[in-house]
Protein backbone atom coordinates (compact mmCIF):
# COMPACT_ATOMS: atom_id res chain seq x y z
CA UNK A 1 0.00 0.00 0.00
CA UNK A 2 2.72 2.10 0.51
CA UNK A 3 3.59 2.13 -3.09
CA UNK A 4 -0.15 3.11 -4.11
CA UNK A 5 0.23 5.98 -1.16
CA UNK A 6 3.58 7.17 -3.06
CA UNK A 7 2.24 6.78 -6.16
CA UNK A 8 -1.41 8.85 -4.82
CA UNK A 9 1.09 11.48 -3.45
CA UNK A 10 2.79 12.25 -7.14
CA UNK A 11 -0.77 12.51 -8.48
CA UNK A 12 -1.89 15.05 -6.36
CA UNK A 13 1.88 16.96 -6.68
CA UNK A 14 1.28 16.91 -10.83
CA UNK A 15 -2.01 18.08 -10.09
CA UNK A 16 -1.79 21.23 -8.09
CA UNK A 17 1.76 22.27 -9.02
CA UNK A 18 2.84 22.44 -5.54
CA UNK A 19 4.49 19.78 -2.82
CA UNK A 20 2.79 22.14 0.03
CA UNK A 21 -0.65 21.95 -1.51
CA UNK A 22 -0.29 18.59 -2.14
CA UNK A 23 0.79 17.69 1.27
CA UNK A 24 -2.08 19.48 2.76
CA UNK A 25 -4.77 17.68 0.38
CA UNK A 26 -3.37 14.08 1.45
CA UNK A 27 -2.98 15.38 5.19
CA UNK A 28 0.76 15.02 5.66
CA UNK A 29 3.58 17.29 6.29
CA UNK A 30 5.43 18.21 3.17
CA UNK A 31 8.56 16.37 4.27
CA UNK A 32 6.46 13.50 4.46
CA UNK A 33 5.37 14.21 0.85
CA UNK A 34 8.68 14.96 -0.31
CA UNK A 35 9.84 11.64 0.81
CA UNK A 36 7.15 9.70 -0.84
CA UNK A 37 8.20 11.25 -4.44
CA UNK A 38 11.61 11.11 -3.79
CA UNK A 39 11.10 7.02 -2.76
CA UNK A 40 8.99 6.49 -5.94
CA UNK A 41 11.65 7.88 -7.75
CA UNK A 42 14.16 6.02 -6.81
CA UNK A 43 12.07 3.00 -7.38
CA UNK A 44 11.57 4.40 -10.77
CA UNK A 45 15.06 5.22 -11.68
CA UNK A 46 14.16 8.82 -13.04
CA UNK A 47 13.30 12.33 -11.74
CA UNK A 48 9.85 12.94 -11.87
CA UNK A 49 10.20 16.81 -11.27
CA UNK A 50 12.60 19.59 -11.42
CA UNK A 51 12.57 21.11 -8.22
CA UNK A 52 14.29 24.35 -7.06
CA UNK A 53 13.27 26.56 -4.13
CA UNK A 54 10.21 28.85 -6.20
CA UNK A 55 9.23 26.60 -8.54
CA UNK A 56 8.41 22.75 -9.42
CA UNK A 57 7.46 21.39 -12.77
CA UNK A 58 7.30 17.83 -13.72
CA UNK A 59 9.98 16.50 -16.06
CA UNK A 60 9.50 14.61 -19.45
CA UNK A 61 9.15 11.48 -17.41
CA UNK A 62 7.08 12.74 -14.96
CA UNK A 63 4.59 13.54 -17.63
CA UNK A 64 4.41 10.34 -19.17
CA UNK A 65 3.97 8.66 -15.52
CA UNK A 66 1.37 10.56 -14.69
CA UNK A 67 -1.18 9.06 -17.22
CA UNK A 68 -0.68 5.75 -16.49
CA UNK A 69 -0.64 6.84 -12.52
CA UNK A 70 -3.54 8.24 -13.02
CA UNK A 71 -5.17 5.26 -14.18
CA UNK A 72 -3.99 2.67 -11.64
CA UNK A 73 -5.63 4.47 -8.84
CA UNK A 74 -8.84 5.04 -11.01
CA UNK A 75 -8.65 1.09 -11.68
CA UNK A 76 -8.00 1.12 -7.64
CA UNK A 77 -10.80 3.39 -6.48
CA UNK A 78 -13.07 1.51 -8.79
CA UNK A 79 -12.51 -2.08 -8.01
CA UNK A 80 -12.67 -0.77 -4.55
CA UNK A 81 -16.12 1.22 -5.24
CA UNK A 82 -17.24 -2.31 -6.95
CA UNK A 83 -16.51 -4.52 -3.46
CA UNK A 84 -18.30 -1.56 -1.41
CA UNK A 85 -21.35 -1.84 -3.47
CA UNK A 86 -21.45 -5.61 -3.76
CA UNK A 87 -21.08 -5.79 0.72
CA UNK A 88 -23.21 -2.99 1.35
CA UNK A 89 -20.20 -1.57 3.37
CA UNK A 90 -19.61 2.33 2.48
CA UNK A 91 -16.32 3.62 3.58
CA UNK A 92 -13.84 6.26 2.75
CA UNK A 93 -13.41 9.89 2.61
CA UNK A 94 -15.73 12.33 -0.01
CA UNK A 95 -14.07 15.90 -0.89
CA UNK A 96 -16.87 18.20 -1.45
CA UNK A 97 -17.16 21.85 -2.51
CA UNK A 98 -19.54 24.46 -2.59
CA UNK A 99 -20.13 27.97 -2.70
CA UNK A 100 -19.92 29.75 0.94
CA UNK A 101 -24.15 30.49 1.33
CA UNK A 102 -24.50 27.07 0.37
CA UNK A 103 -22.61 25.04 2.19
CA UNK A 104 -23.40 26.99 5.33
CA UNK A 105 -27.11 26.75 5.16
CA UNK A 106 -28.13 23.85 3.09
CA UNK A 107 -25.10 20.98 2.91
CA UNK A 108 -23.02 21.56 6.70
CA UNK A 109 -26.08 20.85 9.09
CA UNK A 110 -26.64 17.63 7.45
CA UNK A 111 -23.34 16.37 7.49
CA UNK A 112 -23.07 15.45 11.21
CA UNK A 113 -26.65 13.02 10.59
CA UNK A 114 -25.41 11.71 7.19
CA UNK A 115 -21.67 10.57 9.47
CA UNK A 116 -24.41 9.38 12.12
CA UNK A 117 -26.15 7.20 9.67
CA UNK A 118 -22.39 6.31 7.25
CA UNK A 119 -20.14 6.04 10.47
CA UNK A 120 -17.28 4.68 8.33
CA UNK A 121 -17.47 7.52 5.30
CA UNK A 122 -15.29 10.93 6.38
CA UNK A 123 -16.12 14.23 4.54
CA UNK A 124 -13.83 17.14 3.77
CA UNK A 125 -15.96 20.29 2.78
CA UNK A 126 -14.68 23.06 1.15
CA UNK A 127 -16.70 26.24 1.04
CA UNK A 128 -15.53 29.01 -1.26
CA UNK A 129 -17.42 31.54 -3.39
CA UNK A 130 -14.65 31.51 -6.20
CA UNK A 131 -14.46 28.96 -9.15
CA UNK A 132 -13.85 25.18 -8.68
CA UNK A 133 -11.85 23.22 -10.50
CA UNK A 134 -13.28 19.73 -9.37
CA UNK A 135 -10.54 17.61 -11.58
CA UNK A 136 -7.61 19.64 -10.59
CA UNK A 137 -8.50 19.62 -6.88
CA UNK A 138 -9.72 16.53 -6.48
CA UNK A 139 -13.15 16.56 -5.58
CA UNK A 140 -15.44 14.18 -5.39
CA UNK A 141 -18.27 16.11 -5.95
CA UNK A 142 -18.95 20.10 -6.00
CA UNK A 143 -21.99 22.26 -5.66
CA UNK A 144 -22.22 25.23 -8.25
CA UNK A 145 -24.76 28.16 -8.45
CA UNK A 146 -25.03 29.73 -11.75
CA UNK A 147 -25.97 28.98 -15.17
CA UNK A 148 -23.23 25.98 -17.04
CA UNK A 149 -20.95 26.86 -19.49
CA UNK A 150 -20.47 23.71 -21.48
CA UNK A 151 -18.65 21.23 -19.24
CA UNK A 152 -16.85 17.89 -19.86
CA UNK A 153 -18.37 17.08 -15.89
CA UNK A 154 -21.33 14.60 -15.07
CA UNK A 155 -24.05 17.18 -14.06
CA UNK A 156 -26.90 17.30 -11.33
CA UNK A 157 -29.98 19.73 -11.39
CA UNK A 158 -30.73 20.22 -7.84
CA UNK A 159 -32.81 22.91 -8.15
CA UNK A 160 -33.99 26.19 -10.32
CA UNK A 161 -33.25 29.19 -7.99
CA UNK A 162 -35.36 32.55 -9.19
CA UNK A 163 -33.42 35.89 -7.98
CA UNK A 164 -33.96 39.09 -6.46
CA UNK A 165 -32.48 42.52 -6.40
CA UNK A 166 -33.34 43.83 -2.95
CA UNK A 167 -31.93 46.69 -0.35
CA UNK A 168 -32.83 47.31 3.09
CA UNK A 169 -36.10 50.31 3.82
CA UNK A 170 -33.49 52.52 5.09
CA UNK A 171 -31.51 52.83 2.07
CA UNK A 172 -34.70 53.15 -0.32
CA UNK A 173 -35.67 55.72 2.23
CA UNK A 174 -32.44 57.61 1.44
CA UNK A 175 -31.95 56.90 -1.87
CA UNK A 176 -35.53 56.33 -3.55
CA UNK A 177 -37.02 53.23 -4.99
CA UNK A 178 -34.97 52.41 -8.40
CA UNK A 179 -38.05 50.90 -11.01
CA UNK A 180 -35.70 49.18 -12.93
CA UNK A 181 -32.70 48.20 -14.66
CA UNK A 182 -32.07 51.33 -15.95
CA UNK A 183 -32.87 53.55 -12.93
CA UNK A 184 -29.78 51.64 -11.29
CA UNK A 185 -27.71 52.78 -13.84
CA UNK A 186 -29.17 56.48 -14.16
CA UNK A 187 -29.43 57.35 -10.57
CA UNK A 188 -25.90 55.67 -9.75
CA UNK A 189 -27.25 52.92 -7.12
CA UNK A 190 -25.05 51.67 -4.94
CA UNK A 191 -24.99 48.35 -6.05
CA UNK A 192 -23.37 45.32 -4.04
CA UNK A 193 -21.12 42.76 -6.59
CA UNK A 194 -19.99 39.08 -5.90
CA UNK A 195 -15.76 39.66 -7.65
CA UNK A 196 -13.40 37.28 -7.60
CA UNK A 197 -10.63 35.82 -9.01
CA UNK A 198 -11.95 33.98 -12.34
CA UNK A 199 -15.98 35.88 -12.04
CA UNK A 200 -17.56 36.60 -14.89
CA UNK A 201 -20.48 38.10 -13.69
CA UNK A 202 -19.44 42.06 -13.50
CA UNK A 203 -22.62 43.06 -14.89
CA UNK A 204 -26.44 42.48 -14.04
CA UNK A 205 -28.50 41.30 -16.52
CA UNK A 206 -32.17 41.34 -15.84
CA UNK A 207 -35.29 40.21 -17.53
CA UNK A 208 -36.55 43.22 -19.79
CA UNK A 209 -39.91 43.68 -22.32
CA UNK A 210 -37.06 43.10 -24.86
CA UNK A 211 -35.28 39.88 -23.68
CA UNK A 212 -32.18 39.56 -21.27
CA UNK A 213 -30.19 43.01 -20.76
CA UNK A 214 -26.74 43.51 -19.33
CA UNK A 215 -26.75 46.92 -16.94
CA UNK A 216 -23.42 48.60 -16.11
CA UNK A 217 -23.97 48.84 -12.08
CA UNK A 218 -21.65 50.17 -10.35
CA UNK A 219 -21.13 50.75 -6.38
CA UNK A 220 -18.31 51.58 -3.52
CA UNK A 221 -18.57 47.66 -2.17
CA UNK A 222 -17.82 44.40 -3.50
CA UNK A 223 -16.83 41.09 -1.94
CA UNK A 224 -15.93 37.39 -2.67
CA UNK A 225 -18.08 36.05 -0.14
CA UNK A 226 -21.96 36.45 -0.69
CA UNK A 227 -23.00 36.45 2.77
CA UNK A 228 -20.84 40.01 3.35
CA UNK A 229 -23.18 41.13 0.77
CA UNK A 230 -26.08 40.31 2.31
CA UNK A 231 -24.74 41.43 5.11
CA UNK A 232 -24.12 45.00 3.86
CA UNK A 233 -27.61 45.27 2.24
CA UNK A 234 -29.01 44.87 6.16
CA UNK A 235 -27.06 47.64 6.66
CA UNK A 236 -28.32 49.76 4.14
CA UNK A 237 -25.24 49.97 2.35
CA UNK A 238 -26.60 49.18 -0.99
CA UNK A 239 -28.56 47.20 -3.26
CA UNK A 240 -27.89 43.42 -3.76
CA UNK A 241 -28.68 40.43 -5.97
CA UNK A 242 -29.14 37.22 -4.46
CA UNK A 243 -31.14 34.04 -4.99
CA UNK A 244 -34.60 33.96 -3.16
CA UNK A 245 -34.06 31.28 -0.82
CA UNK A 246 -30.82 33.18 0.33
CA UNK A 247 -32.62 36.36 1.75
CA UNK A 248 -36.06 34.98 2.00
CA UNK A 249 -36.12 35.53 5.87
CA UNK A 250 -35.04 38.63 5.49
CA UNK A 251 -37.46 39.74 2.84
CA UNK A 252 -40.19 38.01 5.30
CA UNK A 253 -39.15 39.99 8.14
CA UNK A 254 -39.16 43.42 5.91
CA UNK A 255 -35.06 43.56 6.67
CA UNK A 256 -34.84 43.39 2.54
CA UNK A 257 -37.13 44.46 -0.01
CA UNK A 258 -37.19 43.70 -3.80
CA UNK A 259 -36.26 47.03 -5.67
CA UNK A 260 -36.15 47.54 -9.61
CA UNK A 261 -38.98 44.77 -10.15
CA UNK A 262 -39.93 46.10 -13.48
CA UNK A 263 -36.18 44.28 -14.61
CA UNK A 264 -35.62 41.11 -12.47
CA UNK A 265 -32.41 38.78 -12.53
CA UNK A 266 -32.45 35.95 -14.87
CA UNK A 267 -32.92 32.35 -11.94
CA UNK A 268 -30.28 31.02 -11.69
CA UNK A 269 -29.07 26.68 -10.95
CA UNK A 270 -28.19 25.05 -8.57
CA UNK A 271 -26.23 21.65 -9.60
CA UNK A 272 -23.76 19.59 -8.21
CA UNK A 273 -20.84 18.58 -10.34
CA UNK A 274 -18.53 15.50 -10.89
CA UNK A 275 -16.04 13.66 -12.56
CA UNK A 276 -18.57 10.53 -14.41
CA UNK A 277 -16.10 7.87 -12.54
CA UNK A 278 -16.73 9.37 -9.29
CA UNK A 279 -20.69 8.88 -9.58
CA UNK A 280 -19.81 4.80 -9.74
CA UNK A 281 -18.34 5.25 -6.17
CA UNK A 282 -21.15 4.52 -3.55
CA UNK A 283 -20.48 6.46 -1.19
CA UNK A 284 -20.22 9.49 -3.32
CA UNK A 285 -23.85 8.72 -4.25
CA UNK A 286 -25.16 8.51 -0.80
CA UNK A 287 -23.73 11.34 0.15
CA UNK A 288 -25.23 13.34 -3.34
CA UNK A 289 -28.49 11.41 -2.62
CA UNK A 290 -28.71 12.44 1.34
CA UNK A 291 -27.41 16.20 0.79
CA UNK A 292 -30.13 16.88 -2.46
CA UNK A 293 -33.30 15.12 -0.40
CA UNK A 294 -32.23 17.73 2.02
CA UNK A 295 -31.68 21.17 0.18
CA UNK A 296 -34.81 20.52 -1.66
CA UNK A 297 -36.44 20.18 1.76
CA UNK A 298 -34.31 23.18 3.07
CA UNK A 299 -35.20 25.59 0.27
CA UNK A 300 -39.24 24.77 0.05
CA UNK A 301 -39.26 25.32 3.72
CA UNK A 302 -37.66 28.47 3.37
CA UNK A 303 -39.50 29.88 0.46
CA UNK A 304 -42.79 28.61 1.81
CA UNK A 305 -44.67 32.17 3.09
CA UNK A 306 -43.29 34.31 0.76
CA UNK A 307 -46.43 35.20 -0.88
CA UNK A 308 -47.09 38.44 -3.29
CA UNK A 309 -43.37 39.80 -0.98
CA UNK A 310 -41.51 39.19 -4.73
Amino acid sequence: MSYVNNIRMFVRVYELGSMSAAARDQRCSPAVASARISELEKHLGVRLFNRTTRSLQPTENGRIFYDGARRVLEAIDEAEAAVMDVTQNPRGTIFVAAPLGIGRRFIAPHVPAFKDQFPQIDVRLRLSDRVIDVTGEGLDIAFHLGLLEDSTLKVRLVADCPRVLCAAPAYVERRGMPADGAALVSDRHDCLNLRFPGAKEFQWTLSTPDGPRRFEIMGPFESDDGDVLTGWALDGRGIVMKPIFEVAEHLKAGLLVPVATATPPLPTQLSVLSQHRRLKDPKVRLFTDYIIARIKADMAARMEGLGDLI
